[in-house]
Formats: structure tokens, C-alpha cells, sequence
């Protein structure tokens, strides 16, 4: 075999053509073999004797795509020193473009002995473990173009893979839960009749089950446990694992811009799926671990602020060269459209505390790829002071934990919500506008992945997680949840009544909030996970998505939601002043030649708020006024933007309530909108009132006028 010197730039495993650049770093490793593995178990092993400022590398003529491999390292195996080199361990590339096999759990994978685990384990760990695979680059993307939607024009669906797709009755059965099925004319018609205009995914980057689920019959289901930053995760491919995952990635983020519809990434830097010191040697814990992970005084053990084990070394320059280069590889190979960081406080870490100005975020901010897509925090992790909401950069958007937690608050009834309610309603001004930042910073949301489904946020008190065979105590305790008076599924009536108008009133605050709003795959319909508000582990149908049928009796209900959310989604889509690019001012806008404020509130009985019915503990009823003629921005000409004006009336009561139509802000309304009626209004249907008309809301329910402008 031929071995030519090769380049020690780009990383990872790089196909030309004609055949292979192979490049690695490691300052720990005093030598690096670079394996072949062929199908019949044997390999032949290459030593990588350049080395350019800790990268070695070696060109391979005639190494096609479709090749697997891996590394070894010699080095020192010094725990006590934050060194674990192993030569018996078969290493994955860190910028592995595709991984191919699954881990068969065992002492092989392990750096120690089981029964010692302060003696190295020289077993080797190559039958037992995955494969890094070279794939060809090359694609036809065709006429392929971002579809590049404005913020203020989003609206994000959270999705799995296969949770989305696995029992889709449409979908052929060698498709579902597969890339593939995502490029479906079938999921992508529900997502357009929805009016979704971005779609993001759950991770793709190739995962682990670790060794506890596995052994416990359980799977890594969510992904949360990144193994290959660059790799699409081999298990959602239909094709194959040798690189055509890639090929199949490709082919569903063009087919979904095609749709006009936007991909996003749910990707997870802070951490590896190695572990703690306890955990498997894989990929980076072998090649250099005290450069890629954080470690304590002690350096056998690892700082961890994700609750996983390990977090990785946001200060170590070839950390934040790994993810940036992955962040532009998914731009402009794999051509996403954005990202969501899972616990983006731990990526602000240099030392203990979360910097908001620290290296990765000044390099995201001059990076003149990544700066330019979609980029969404995950605000919090578990460290000390990890609750960061509002506080990231102003590049940056954030899922907003308080719009969640407020939201539901104010539909369980919970007192003194009101002020709150009315910023967050508004896109949390207290939250961005202080740095410069406006409503489309904040990602709205009422439930995610992590969590109770909409449908069981309004069916449960308590969560029932025991299926993840931890004795109901993982998952979050306090959710703010109301079952409605019964635990869990009923057939009373009155019962269901009330949790079908939640859910409604759920959906409709979300989309009649300014900010960007985000449902949860299912939630259009109520899907539940039967009280598991930690379905992490669940890969079957308690997670899995259960689409509605026309032909089945109980989907009546799941149908009836569907078309409100739908009716919801398309009445902010039709409607600029339901999603605002600047915050309201509270008074008349200026050249507008309209007296009226471009927001005010009301009691129920069409008093303008005053100080004291914020602020009073009984008080859970409101009225809004969004004035359509005094929105301050301009159009993409410059043009001004006149909209309808819409009155919004909240009763979060337990009782029904008489509401007053405010007498100076409107001669003539139109309900467009009703959460206590199950299917929502017809367009046109909605009755007619005037100033000064008395309604009557019924308990827990929203009702929303519009006045033509």
C-alpha cells in the first residue's frame, strides 16, 4: 500500500477522487496507527508519521468511500495525570463524516478493568465497537436554495426522526423513523398545511446508548449523547450505513427547502457520550483527554455541569476548532438552516462560571458561515448559575423557559400571574430589550420533547415515568401541570371538555404571542406519552407519534385540534401584529396619524389596567387590545405595515365571566376566535359585536375579536 505524506488540514478523513487524506490531532499521543478495517475482521494498520503541531497525517491513494477505519494510539495511560491513551482501543475520528455499526457492550470498550478499575484493560476493543467510514462528498443539490425565513416570520415544529415518522399510516414500512421519511410527501404536507416553516430535528449527530439502558432492555432514545459531531446518525438511514446515511440526510434537507420549509439542528457540544472516568474509551478519551474535557483538580475525574458525566474543555482550542468546523461542515455540506444548543450554558463555560463573552461565542459572532443561520440557546444547564435566560449575546435567540412556565401558571389558575403574563405575552421585553435585542429573540414554547406532551400537561398532576425502570424519581417533579380533576385517561365528559379547551387555550396563547413560536411534533393533535414527562429512553410507541385517523373513532378530538392549531397558525401567519420585530411602546406611534396606543390592557369590564388589578392576588382575567394601524416598523421597502386591530380576552377563571368590549378602541368586532368551542370558529362565522357589548367567556377559555383596519 501506498503512503504518501498528505496534509494535516482538513481534519478527519477527506476523499478527493482518487483516494484519501487521513488527519488527526493529539498532543498527548507519542505514536498514531491509522487502521483499515476490512469485512472479514482483519485490518492493516497504517502508522502516521507526520506530524504537524500535533496532527498527523498521511495521504492513501485508492482508499474509496465506503472504507472503514479507525485509530490507535500509544501513549500514556496516567489517569492520575488526565492522560488514558490505550493502543488495545479502536478510536473513532473525531470528524468521522459517517459511522458505521453499533457498540456491543462489554469490559473490551472499557479503559480498566471492571473488577480493578485502577488497572488499565488491554482488551481489544475493535470487534466490539463502531467504525469510522469515508464517505463521498460529492451531491447533486440541483436548484437547491436556504429558504431564509425571517425570524418574525417562523414558526419552529419540533420533531424526532423516527418518533415523527414510525407510524405514519402513509409512510412505506422500510421508510419510517428513517431521513428518508422526513422527504415524504406525506409529512411534508402535514407540515405545510400546518404552516410550519421550520422543522427541528431532535439530534442527528451520531449517538450511543450507553451500557446501563442497553443492559436494562432501554434505548437512547432523545440522542443526547453525541459520540460523532459530524456523522448523521447511522440508525435513520434506510440505505445503509457505509455513508449513504449521508447521502439520505442530504436528500431530505432538499426535498424539505424544496417545501420552502427550513432545517434546524438540535446539537449537543457541551458533552460526549464517554462519560465519566467510568465510562468507555471511544474516541476522544483515547486520543487526548485532558485537551478535550474539563477535569478537576484531581485529573481522574471529570467536571460535570450537564449531568452526563463529563462536559467538554470550552477553553482548549482544538475543542472549539472541533465545533466550529462541524458548525460550518453542517452549513455548507449538509446545508442546515440553524441550530438549537442543548444546555448552551455549558458552552459559555472557560472555567466555573457561564460567560456570556467567552471564545465560542466570540467565534460564532465573527465566523462568517455560522453567524449568518438560525442560532438558538438552550439557556440553562446544571452547573452553579446555570439558569441564563436572557443573558446570551444579542446574535442569538433563546428558548424561553419563562414564557413556559408563566403560560401555564396562568391557565392552572395560579395567582398574581397577570404582570408577568402580559411581558411575556408581549416577548419579554425584561428579558431582551436591555442589550438591544427584540420579541424574535424569544422562542416561545409551552411544551418541548422534555417534558408532558400538551395533551398530558392538562391530563396529569404527577408524572409516571415507571416504564424508564427508575422508580419514578428521574424527570422534572414540578411541572405546573393541572389534570383537570382526574389523573390520567377518563371518560367523563365534563372532564374532557375542559382539558380540550387547555389545550386550546395552550395553542392559541402561543401563537398570539409576539416572539417565535414553537409546537412539539404531536402536540397539533394531543398526542401522550401516558404521564412519562422523560420519555429520553422510550423508543416505542409510548414516544412514537400516533397519528390521527378519520376512520377511528377516537381521533375525533385529535382531528378537532388539529384544525384549530392549524386556524391558529394561520391566523399569526396572516396577521403582522401578531409577530412584531420591534416591542410595543405603550402610546401612539408617531406619523401614524392614529390617537390610539399600539397596545393597551382592560379588565374584564373594559376599564383600562391600573396598578392595583395587576397586582391583585383573585385577578386572572384580562383583556388586550393590538392596535393594527400604529405598527412602528416599516416593510421590507420601507413601506409602512397596516394590519387588522384584534381584542384579546382571557378568562383564566374558574367561572365563566362577563367581558365588556372596550368603548374607545373600536366601533364594530368579529369573534375570529373561541377556545371554548371544540373545532374553533369558521372564518366568517364568528359573531358580530359592538363597543360597549357584554360576552360571556366561559371558564378557562380566550376569546379573540378582530376589527378590519
Amino acid at each position: 500500500m501506498q503512503v504518501w505524506p498528505g496534509q494535516a488540514y482538513p481534519l478527519g478523513a477527506t476523499y478527493d477522487g482518487a483516494g484519501t487524506n487521513f488527519a488527526v490531532f493529539s498532543e498527548a499521543a507519542q505514536r498514531i496507527e491509522l487502521c483499515l478495517l476490512h469485512d472479514d475482521g482483519s485490518e492493516t494498520a497504517v502508522e502516521l508519521r507526520e506530524n504537524d503541531a500535533f496532527v498527523r497525517h498521511a495521504y492513501l491513494p485508492g482508499v474509496m468511500p465506503g472504507q472503514r477505519y479507525g485509530f490507535r494510539v500509544h501513549g500514556p495511560y496516567q489517569p492520575e495525570r488526565g492522560h488514558r491513551c490505550n493502543s488495545a482501543k479502536l478510536l473513532l475520528d473525531p470528524y468521522a463524516k459517517a459511522i458505521s455499526g453499533r457498540i456491543d457492550w462489554g469490559e473490551e470498550v472499557y479503559g480498566y478493568h471492571f473488577d480493578r478499575p485502577d488497572r488499565r484493560n488491554d482488551l481489544d476493543s475493535a470487534p466490539h465497537t463502531m467504525a469510522s467510514v469515508v464517505v463521498n462528498p460529492y451531491f447533486d443539490w440541483g436548484d437547491d436554495r436556504p429558504p431564509r425565513t425571517d425570524y418574525h416570520r417562523t414558526v419552529i415544529y419540533e420533531a424526532h426522526v423516527k418518533g415523527l415518522t414510525m407510524r405514519h399510516p402513509a409512510l412505506p414500512e422500510e421508510l419510517r423513523g428513517t431521513y428518508a421519511a422526513l422527504a415524504h410527501p406525506a409529512i411534508i404536507e402535514h407540515l405545510t398545511e400546518l404552516g410550519v416553516t421550520t422543522l427541528e430535528l431532535m439530534p442527528v449527530h451520531q449517538f450511543v446508548t450507553d451500557h446501563r439502558l442497553s443492559d436494562a432492555g432501554l434505548t437512547n432514545y432523545w440522542g443526547y449523547n453525541t459520540i460523532g459531531f459530524f456523522a448523521p446518525h447511522n440508525a435513520y438511514a434506510s440505505w445503509g450505513d457505509r455513508g449513504q446515511q449521508v447521502l439520505e440526510f442530504k436528500s431530505a434537507v432538499r426535498a424539505l427547502h424544496q417545501a420552502g420549509i427550513e432545517v434546524i439542528l438540535d446539537v449537543v457540544y457541551n458533552h460526549t457520550a464517554e462519560g465519566s472516568h467510568l465510562g468507555p474509551t471511544l474516541s476522544f478519551r483515547g486520543l487526548d483527554n485532558a485537551s478535550y474535557y474539563r477535569l478537576t483538580d484531581d485529573r481522574r475525574y471529570y467536571m460535570d455541569t450537564t449531568g452526563t458525566g463529563n462536559s467538554l474543555l470550552m477553553r482548549s482550542p482544538h475543542v472549539l476548532q472541533l465545533i466550529m468546523d462541524s458548525l460550518r461542515y453542517w452549513v455548507t455540506e449538509m446545508r442546515v438552516d440553524g441550530f438549537r444548543f442543548d444546555l448552551a450554558a455549558t458552552l459559555a463555560r472557560q472555567f466555573h462560571e457561564v460567560d456570556r463573552l467567552s471564545s465560542f461565542f466570540d467565534l460564532v459572532q465573527q465566523d462568517p458561515v455560522v453567524s449568518q443561520v438560525k442560532l438558538i440557546a438552550e439557556p440553562w444547564d446544571l452547573g452553579e448559575g446555570g439558569y441564563q435566560v436572557g443573558n446570551f449575546p444579542p446574535l442569538w435567540t433563546e428558548w424561553n423557559g419563562k414564557f413556559r412556565d408563566t403560560v401555564r401558571d396562568l391557565w392552572r389558575g395560579e395567582p398574581r400571574t397577570l404582570a408577568e403574563f402580559a411581558s411575556r405575552l408581549t416577548g419579554s421585553s425584561d428579558l431582551y430589550q436591555g442589550d438591544g435585542r427584540r420579541p424574535l429573540a424569544s422562542v416561545n414554547f409551552v411544551t418541548c420533547h422534555d417534558g408532558f406532551t400538551l395533551r398530558d400537561l392538562v391530563s396529569y398532576d404527577r408524572k409516571h415515568n415507571e416504564a424508564n425502570g427508575e422508580g419514578n424519581n428521574d424527570g422534572e417533579s414540578y411541572n405546573r401541570s393541572w389534570n383537570c380533576g382526574v389523573e390520567g385517561e377518563t371518560d367523563d365528559p365534563e372532564v374532557l371538555a375542559l382539558r380540550g379547551r387547555q389545550m386550546r387555550n395552550f395553542v392559541a396563547t402561543l401563537m398570539l404571542s409576539q416572539g417565535v413560536p414553537m409546537l412539539s411534533h404531536g402536540d397539533e393533535f394531543g398526542r401522550s406519552q401516558r404521564g412519562n414527562n422523560n420519555a429520553y429512553c422510550q423508543d416505542n410507541e409510548l414516544s412514537w407519534v400516533r397519528w390521527p385517523d378519520p376512520a377511528r373513532e377516537d381521533s375525533a378530538t385529535a382531528l378537532e385540534l388539529l384544525r384549530f392549531t392549524r386556524a391558529l397558525v394561520w391566523l399569526r401567519r396572516d396577521h403582522p401584529v401578531f409577530r412584531r420585530r420591534r416591542f410595543f411602546h405603550g402610546r401612539p406611534v408617531e406619523g401614524t396619524h392614529d390617537e390610539l396606543s399600539d397596545i393597551a390592557w382592560f379588565t374584564r369590564r373594559g376599564e383600562e389596567m391600573q396598578a392595583r388589578d395587576w397586582q391583585a392576588a383573585h385577578a386572572k382575567s384580562l383583556t388586550v387590545f393590538l392596535n393594527g394601524n400604529a405598527i412602528s416598523e416599516p416593510g421590507v421597502r420601507g413601506e409602512r405595515i397596516l394590519d387588522d386591530s384584534f381584542l384579546l380576552m382571557f378568562n383564566a377563571h374558574h367561572e365563566p365571566l362577563e367581558f365588556t368590549v372596550p368603548v374607545d378602541h373600536g366601533r364594530q368586532w368579529q369573534v375570529v376566535v373561541d377556545t371554548a368551542v371544540a373545532g374553533g370558529v369558521e372564518p366568517g362565522s364568528g359573531a358580530k359585536v359592538a363597543a360597549g357589548d357584554r360576552l360571556t367567556l366561559v371558564d378557562r377559555s380566550l376569546t379573540v375579536l378582530q376589527r378590519p383596519g
